[in-house]
C-alpha cells in the first residue's frame, strides 16, 4: 500500500477529524508524506474536508476497485480505468492474455462506447457507469439472450432498491426512468469452436449516472436522461455497482423470478409496437415474453415471435 492508500484507508473508517500529527505517527511517516498523500487524493476527485484539529473525509464518488471487489459477495477480479475505448473490447482481450474470471472492468469514461447494432450512445467522464463483466459460465442458462434479461433485471432492481424509483424495462435491454433512457445492456458469447459450447459470456452497460440534462447532445435530450439528471446526487457509482453484481449473481445461482419480474417491469407488454422484418414494417400487440425472453406479437391475422432486433413504441422511439 502507498501512503495515499493508507491515508484513505484511514480517514474512511475514522469517525473523528484526524490531524496530520495522528496520522503521520499510526503510519510511521512524516507529516509532509501526509500533506502529499491528502493534496493528491484531492486532485483524484476524493473530497476531504480541512479543519483546524485535521483532516475528516466527504463521501466521494470515485471509483474504487478494492472497494467494490470487497463488497460484492462473489470471488471476482475488479479492474478500474479511467479510460477504455469499449470495456467490451477490454473484456475480449483479457480472454486472449489469459486472465481469470469472472472479470469486472470498470472505466471512468468510455471512448467509443456501442450498444446493440453497434450503433454509440453517449457518455461522459465521471458522470457514468461503463462497465463490463467476463464470465465463464457455470450456471448455464437456455440461451444468450436470458443473460440480458437477467441483468437488466438486477440493473433495474438495484436501481429501485437504492433511488426509490419504479424503474421500466424495453424489451429486450434498456432501462427507463420517466420515459427516458437511462442504461442499456449488451451480451455478447465467447463459444469454443471444438466443442461448439458457451465458453465466455461478456455482459455489458453503460448507465446514465449523474449526467446534467442540458449536456446530453439536443437530439438525445427528450430520449435519454440520468439517475441524477439535477446533480442532487444521493449514492455513489461504487454503491450501485456492488448492489447491481451482487444482485446479478443471487439471480444466476438461483434462477428463479427472474423472467416474472422481467414481465412485470416491461412497459412494452400490451402494448402498440412497430418492428421490422426483411424491410418491412410490422404493427402489432406485444402480448408476451416468453421463457427464453422471446417477444409475442399479436399482427391480428396472426402472431409472430421475436428473438431478437429493434421494437418501437409510439410514444418511446
Amino acid at each position: 500500500m502507498t501512503t495515499k492508500e493508507k491515508v484513505l484507508a484511514r480517514l474512511k473508517v475514522a469517525t473523528e477529524v484526524l490531524s496530520g500529527e495522528v496520522l503521520a505517527q499510526e503510519l510511521q511517516v512524516s507529516r509532509t508524506a501526509i500533506w502529499k498523500a491528502i493534496k493528491e487524493l484531492e486532485k483524484k476527485g476524493y473530497q476531504i474536508q480541512h479543519s483546524a484539529n485535521g483532516y475528516r473525509y466527504q463521501t466521494s464518488d470515485i471509483l474504487d476497485a478494492k472497494e467494490i471487489q470487497e463488497q460484492i459477495q462473489q470471488p471476482l477480479e475488479v479492474t478500474v480505468l479511467e479510460s477504455s475505448v469499449s470495456t467490451m473490447k477490454d473484456a475480449q482481450l483479457a480472454v486472449l492474455e489469459g486472465k481469470k474470471s469472472p472479470l469486472l472492468i470498470v472505466a471512468d469514461m468510455q471512448e467509443a462506447p456501442h450498444g446493440r447494432f453497434n450503433r454509440p450512445f453517449f457518455a461522459a467522464n465521471q458522470q457514468g457507469i461503463y462497465m463490463s463483466l467476463l464470465l465463464e459460465p457455470k450456471e448455464q442458462l437456455q440461451e444468450l439472450p436470458q443473460y440480458t434479461i437477467l441483468m437488466a433485471v438486477a440493473v433495474a432492481e438495484a436501481i429501485d432498491e437504492l433511488l426509490g424509483v419504479d424503474s421500466q424495462i424495453k424489451w429486450v435491454n434498456d432501462i427507463y426512468l420517466d420515459q427516458k433512457k437511462v442504461a442499456g445492456i449488451l451480451s455478447e458469447a465467447m463459444t469454443d469452436i471444438e466443442t461448439n459450447s458457451l465458453k465466455y459470456i461478456i455482459i455489458g452497460m453503460g448507465i446514465n449516472f449523474s449526467i446534467p440534462q442540458e449536456k446530453y447532445p439536443e437530439a438525445l435530450r427528450e430520449k435519454a436522461t440520468s439517475l441524477f439528471p439535477d446533480g442532487q446526487v444521493t449514492i455513489t457509482r461504487n454503491q450501485l455497482i456492488v448492489a447491481i453484481w451482487n444482485r446479478f449473481f443471487k439471480l444466476l445461482t438461483n434462477q428463479m423470478g427472474f423472467l416474472d419480474s422481467y414481465r412485470k417491469k416491461s412497459f412494452v407488454l400490451g402494448k402498440k409496437i412497430t418492428f421490422k422484418r426483411k424491410d418491412r414494417t410490422y404493427l402489432g400487440t406485444a402480448i408476451a415474453i416468453t421463457d427464453i425472453g422471446e417477444l409475442i406479437v399479436d399482427l391480428g391475422d396472426e402472431q409472430i415471435t421475436l428473438s431478437s432486433g429493434e421494437i418501437s413504441l409510439s410514444s418511446i422511439q
